[in-house]
């Protein structure tokens, strides 16, 4: 694992990374990624749970601008990742919605490292409702239309797998608003929230179909569809061209708070040799989205860098932390980390498992 990070390092940067171990109880707090004058601290990513006696680990992280393993104080519980009783669907804003055998979907802050482990914060939302010809069971992820789901007008939205999308109010009135998709096409879809429309959008398999929900008021609102049409795509050689056919395919769908642009990013993976499990990242293509609905191919996000893991996915100036490097997307699953470079899809990291697939976005330090 360190010389993953030190290879790393040394390829985003040019030169070698170093000592890649440190242990802190407190990380240090970089500029702010937003507009705001609050002082934030870097993306993050938790790489282990160490065992520490008590049914308790202290969490290993990683933060995306040193590529160095820390090791913190903060304790967790081991169940959280070591056992099949609580499952972690989903993740937003350094919060994860675990879902155990009673069907209870609770939102939990013990997996962010900035959050308090004296006072660990666990919300239960209400029991989930199924609609007919639909089920529960098997979530594809959550979004949250703000950092915490304490705030008043803070919504949750799980996006299940098949036609049923639901909202909940935790501050406010918890119940949930359920809807069922009509079209197939968003069956397996993440949702995600853009601050920028104001609505929980899903993109549609396929990438050609965005589909936004307001969940804002009580009331079910009727979606609004935005059909995408691709430009400035590339000719792209036959060797190109039988790599990618030869790779499943995910569109994800990511907002800059910073720019106010929207992103359409491919992914690109296969199985890293036959007859394996394990995926591995190929290529990707990235996409700007206008207002007008045109998706132009592009191979500079400037300043930027993209994070897309299980959580819902985020992107942040580089700048703004020293030592991220920028024009990047940075890729986390069960079996893979990778950076890709947008102008040229040249790919560093590899495969190794990670217990807790999710990029954690910049937290705010009071």
């Amino acid at each position: 694992m360190s010389l993953l990070l030190r290879r790393l390092w040394k390829l985003c940067h040019g030169k070698p990374a170093g000592a890649v171990v440190k242990r802190s109880s407190l990380l240090l707090s970089s500029n702010s990624y937003s507009s705001s004058s609050l002082l934030q601290t870097p993306p993050c990513f938790v790489l282990t749970v160490a065992p520490c006696g008590e049914d308790l680990g202290k969490l290993v992280i990683v933060k995306a601008n040193e590529f160095c393993i820390t090791d913190l104080e903060k304790k967790v519980p081991l169940d959280l990742v070591d056992t099949d009783e609580m499952l972690m669907v989903g993740a937003s804003n350094g919060w994860v919605a675990t879902l155990k055998d009673d069907g209870i979907v609770r939102l939990q802050d013990d997996l962010n490292p900035f959050a308090s482990d004296t006072n660990p914060k666990r919300i239960p939302l209400p029991p989930l409702v199924t609609l007919p010809r639909c089920q529960t069971q098997m979530v594809t992820n959550m979004a949250m239309s703000s950092s915490s789901p304490e705030d008043m007008d803070c919504v949750v939205s799980l996006k299940f797998f098949g036609p049923q999308l639901s909202f909940c109010r935790p501050g406010g009135k918890p119940e949930w608003t359920n809807i069922r998709i009509a079209n197939p096409c968003f069956y397996s879809s993440p949702v995600v929230f853009s601050k920028k429309h104001g609505m929980f959008r899903i993109l549609a398999s396929g990438g050609y179909l965005i589909g936004s929900w307001d969940a804002r008021t009580d009331k079910k609102s009727k979606p609004k569809f935005q059909r995408l049409r691709f430009r400035n795509v590339p000719n792209l050689s036959k060797t190109k061209r039988e790599l990618l056919s030869s790779c499943c395919t995910s569109e994800h769908l990511v907002e800059s708070g910073t720019t106010g642009e929207t992103f359409l990013v491919k992914l690109y993976r296969r199985p890293r040799a036959s007859g394996s499990e394990k995926m591995q990242t190929k290529a990707l293509m990235v996409f700007k989205i206008d207002d007008e609905g045109n998706a132009v191919y592009t191979q500079d996000i400037g300043d930027l860098c993209i994070f897309l893991s299980k959580s819902e996915p985020f992107c942040v100036p580089a700048s703004s932390f020293p030592g991220m490097p920028s024009n990047r997307v940075a890729f986390l699953d069960f079996d893979e980390n990778v950076y890709i470079s947008v102008p040229c899809s040249n790919i560093i990291g590899g495969n190794c498992p990670y217990v807790a697939p999710y990029h954690i976005p910049p937290q705010n330090i009071v």
